[in-house]
């Protein structure tokens, strides 16, 4: 994909780019992707912490049901 590239060619690129819309506009467009990318990845994580506490708690649950049956089986 990028065999074509050279370090030169590259430099030439980011120097356009920076020409174009400015330092400004890139610190800006950049420190928003950084947030966007922030965001996801605490949600992520949040979605993931939401999805072990719901495993905890189905287990805990067939652990009660597992006690409550062992019990009435022993007190018949």
């Amino acid at each position: 994909m990028f065999s074509g590239m050279t370090p030169g060619s590259l430099l030439l690129i980011l120097l356009i780019v920076v020409l174009v819309f400015g330092t400004k506009k890139l610190k800006s467009l950049g420190s928003d992707v950084g947030g966007a990318v922030k965001g996801f990845r605490k949600a992520m994580n949040d979605d993931d912490k939401n999805a072990d506490a719901a495993q905890l708690t189905d287990d805990s649950g067939a652990d009660d049901a597992v006690k409550q049956s062992s019990q009435s089986s022993q007190h018949q």
